[in-house]
């Protein structure tokens, strides 16, 4: 049996404490004493609180809301402006909360976790605040007309909860106040119908789920000709499999007759619209289908199919319109906005016009409307806020704002390439230079990874990276490897549990390709992942550290023997695998890359960076993680935040634009400073 020398690490004890805080002083007295740094930090900090960033909006009762931080408010402001003020650019906005007032008022750093507004009286909000930037938030019921918190209204103390509006006067609330009330993996496994004025001790109990179940939610998804609303309970079995009930008038339940691994997108003219993550009778994994609701309800499948996606495509998600459904297509790693309209012939399918081959992102979809608003980028091109009205029949999409470019991408190009990993599939990723780029096999290049989870990698504007990277003469690389979810449910699969190792053949395969095309060279070749992708770049540094000359490893899964016993490990279990389960242990003792540093390797430089707030991969991992290369006296750096949780977001941009600076810094001083 394995024994760990580091567990206590795993601890937040006064020893670990001081170890971190010794590490931390190695890494700034390297990084943060670079001459480099402060004007990289100060140039990210500008390009964070750039006033031309585009305002992502939502629309709600004729407002346009967004929340936004500045110099003068670092935390944030919730703020609303007109349609119109918006399209013309003038700067009428309204403040409706301040979120760095109350830090000062309540003596506490708070990040925001989110805002919900109920659809039915959009002034009402629920507020998810968050003392550390992590997933535990507590929840205010706030006024936005008032511009106050509603007084003896909804509020919870903090906790992994879920919580969402039925109606002005009640809540679908999913809840964690002790550890009764969790599952073994740290969220809610009861939802109850919360009315207001009620104490939650009374709430009716909708669902309690077993302990071993991931977790519950519920939500109402209302119709907007006036209809009978349809409310529904997710009971999430695991990750990927789900337990679907209706809510009946008098609160019982009843199940829907779906495979468990789908995911429900809204409904459309009395059609519930599903995406299939499994096969389901004759329809093949990644079908977008309609159901038609009563029907089911009765018991009674016939599903419709709308999409079926080709071998290099997947449905990326959908959202109802009023009369309308939006469907975001990947076709090789590209965009593509259809439009889907029922008719008393079937569905009428239109592809709108985009831009270019890159990214969208769904923004909003207003109420009782058949209006998108969704933002466009690419590698080379700023991010745009584009309108589409449905009932235009043209689909053509107006641009509302654009951000300014941050650096000459008329000086550079992207390409898609493919590699062939060793079974023979071929593996797509993007390759981003200078044009003028020397084909020398020298150049600093950076190759960034997921691979995991479903989660498609997707062309996106460079920003401050154009400048500092690609405008330095560096090569950006953006690997799709599988364990993603550029091609739908199989390329997913082709990478999980036992099968993990094929994510990590894939990304070494498009290691090797660029060198051997003359791309760069190993000790010019940087990797860079988070999370799932730090758990990859390790795992790559591990299996062939003679490929690379420097790693990033951001709040990275690194122990996979022990994940399960860590944070919200077990939640992932359908996604790894589970090392009480022998055949598992097997599969995963053969790649976790804690377990598999040895002291006869020279492993390439490593950044490791996590968070002591980080409630979802447990900072441990990078602890250990870097304490074990430390051991064998290899070249690491630990960074450890205090704030900001596993995404390092929604704190002071200052501290982000810090730690942007510092990776950054240590990819010149690895890559680009050597000789």
């Amino acid at each position: 049996m394995h024994t760990d020398p580091y567990l206590w690490l795993e601890d937040d004890s006064a020893a670990t404490r001081a170890w971190c805080a010794e590490q931390q002083a190695r890494t700034a007295a390297q990084l943060d004493a670079d001459p480099r740094f402060a004007a990289l930090a100060d140039e990210v900090l500008e390009h964070l609180r750039d006033d031309e960033r585009v305002p992502f909006v939502e629309a709600h009762a004729g407002w346009w809301h967004h929340f936004l931080q500045s110099p003068a408010h670092p935390r944030g402001v919730y703020r609303r402006i007109r349609p119109d003020d918006y399209r013309a650019n003038r700067d009428a906005w309204e403040v409706l909360f301040d979120l760095d007032a109350l830090a000062a008022a309540e003596g506490v750093d708070w990040h925001l976790a989110g805002i919900d507004h109920c659809t039915e009286r959009p002034a009402r909000c629920l507020l998810s605040l968050s003392a550390d930037g992590g997933d535990a938030a507590c929840l205010r019921e706030y006024d936005l007309d008032a511009r106050a918190f509603v007084a003896e209204g909804f509020q919870l103390p903090p906790g992994k909860h879920s919580v969402t509006w039925r109606d002005p006067d009640s809540l679908y609330a999913a809840v964690v106040l002790s550890e009764a009330d969790a599952t073994a993996s740290g969220y809610p496994r009861e939802v109850k119908l919360w009315l207001r004025g009620q104490p939650f001790a009374q709430a009716h109990s909708l669902l309690k789920a077993e302990h071993r179940a991931l977790a519950v939610s519920a939500w109402r998804m209302l119709n907007p000709d006036g209809g009978e609303p349809v409310d529904i309970i997710e009971e999430a079995l695991s990750f990927y499999r789900t337990r679907y009930w209706r809510v009946l008038p008098d609160l019982s339940r009843q199940a829907l007759p779906l495979p468990p691994k789908v995911d429900i997108d809204g409904v459309v003219a009395g059609q519930l619209i599903v995406r299939l993550n499994q096969a389901w009778g004759d329809l093949d994994a990644g079908v977008l289908l309609a159901l038609d609701w009563q029907a089911l309800c009765a018991g009674d499948i016939d599903p419709l199919p709308l999409f079926t996606p080709g071998p290099r495509q997947s449905v990326d998600g959908a959202l109802a319109g009023r009369s309308c459904l939006f469907v975001h297509v990947l076709d090789e790693g590209v965009s593509q906005l259809w439009v889907y309209t029922p008719t008393a012939d079937g569905w009428q399918a239109q592809r709108a016009p985009l831009p270019g081959q890159g990214q969208l992102e769904m923004v909003d979809q207003p109420w009782q409307s058949n209006v998108l608003l969704f933002g466009y980028d690419d590698f080379l091109t700023p991010s745009t806020l584009y309108w589409l009205d449905a009932d235009d029949a043209s689909l053509t999409p107006q641009a509302l704002r654009g951000q300014p470019p941050r650096f000459a991408a008329e000086q550079m190009h992207a390409q898609l390439r493919h590699a062939i990993a060793p079974d023979g599939e071929r593996i797509p990723y993007f390759v981003v230079a200078r044009r003028d780029a020397p084909h020398d096999g020298q150049r600093p290049t950076l190759l960034y990874g997921y691979g995991g989870f479903a989660v498609p990698m997707t062309p996106f504007y460079l920003g401050a990276l154009g400048r500092q990277w690609l405008e330095q003469g560096g090569v950006f690389v953006l690997s799709c490897i599988r364990g993603g979810g550029e091609f739908g449910p199989d390329w997913h699969e082709a990478a999980l549990a036992e099968r993990r190792q094929v994510a990590f053949d894939d990304f070494l395969a498009i290691a090797r390709q660029l060198i051997a095309d003359g791309v760069t060279c190993p000790a010019r070749l940087g990797i860079q992942g988070g999370s799932n992708g730090g758990l990859l770049v390790a795992a790559a540094m591990t299996q062939a550290p003679e490929l690379f000359g420097a790693v990033v490893c951001e709040v990275p899964l690194t122990d996979m023997l022990r994940y399960t016993e860590l944070s919200a490990g077990p939640s992932w279990i359908d996604e790894y695998g589970d090392p009480a389960d022998p055949a598992h242990y097997a599969a995963l003792a053969a790649y976790s890359p804690y377990q598999h540093l040895h002291a006869d390797v020279r492993y390439p430089a490593t950044l490791v960076t996590t968070s002591s707030s980080d409630d979802r991969v447990h900072p441990g991992h990078a602890r250990k993680f870097t304490a074990r290369l430390g051991e064998l006296g290899q070249p690491v750096l630990l960074y450890q935040s205090d704030a900001g949780g596993h995404s390092g977001q929604g704190g002071d941009m200052r501290q982000l634009a810090a730690e942007v600076a510092r990776v950054t810094v240590f990819l010149y001083q690895q890559l680009m400073d050597a000789a």
